[in-house]
């Protein structure tokens, strides 16, 4: 026996409702995927961050020679050094370095001749962030670049970290030197672009 315009209303609409939840469930289902999801990647990013650069360089590991036979002179204080290490950074929040293949005349600009100095002497060239002010970076210089001794007395060791100038633009420049035996040479912080000359100097032979 057919069933009344009722009964068909009835089972049409309890049809609709059983394929209306069966959609509502599916569509839960997959917004909590998502969401779990979202939130798996989301804290990943947020519980690790970018690491900061490893800005430390271990001198054990530069060698034990003392200044080249050859070549011109590198001296500080009036004892000749090698020159085992440079680390540059720009001055300032925006600043930038120059292009490497310009960094000859950066090395000049910290002190004539200095470029002569870097491909006979052949030292590591490190870039380090920008800096603030030339005591700021010279005393993180000297944290990161740890040389033996009572900063390098009594020891081969000695670095010299301050600011100078290439085109009026301020930059920061950290040197690792080595003289051929022990010596009473230290650390030496430089706040002003002129004071490069003052224990700096290379000699052509």
């Amino acid at each position: 026996m057919d069933a009344g315009p009722v009964d068909r209303l009835i089972n049409a609409l309890s049809s609709l409702t059983e394929n209306a939840v069966a959609c509502a469930l599916v569509g839960g289902i997959v917004v909590l995927l998502f969401f779990i999801l979202w939130k798996v990647f989301t804290g990943r990013r947020a519980s690790a961050p970018p690491r900061a650069a490893d800005l430390t360089i271990d001198v054990t590991g530069l060698g034990d020679q003392g200044p080249p036979a050859d070549g011109p002179t590198l001296e500080f204080f009036n004892q000749p050094v090698r020159l085992m290490a440079v680390v540059l950074a720009p001055a300032g929040r925006v600043a930038n370095l120059p292009p490497v293949n310009q960094w000859d005349e950066v090395y000049d600009a910290i002190l004539p001749r200095l470029d002569k100095v870097v491909a006979i002497h052949n030292p590591l060239i490190r870039r380090w962030p920008n800096q603030v002010s030339a005591r700021g970076f010279a005393h993180a210089f000297f944290q990161q670049v740890r040389i033996p001794g009572d900063g390098g007395k009594g020891t081969p060791w000695s670095s010299v970290a301050g600011v100078f100038k290439i085109e009026g633009r301020a930059m920061m420049a950290g040197l690792v030197l080595r003289t051929e035996s022990a010596s009473s040479l230290a650390q030496q912080i430089i706040d002003s672009e002129e004071k490069w000359l003052g224990c700096l100097r290379v000699i052509d032979r």
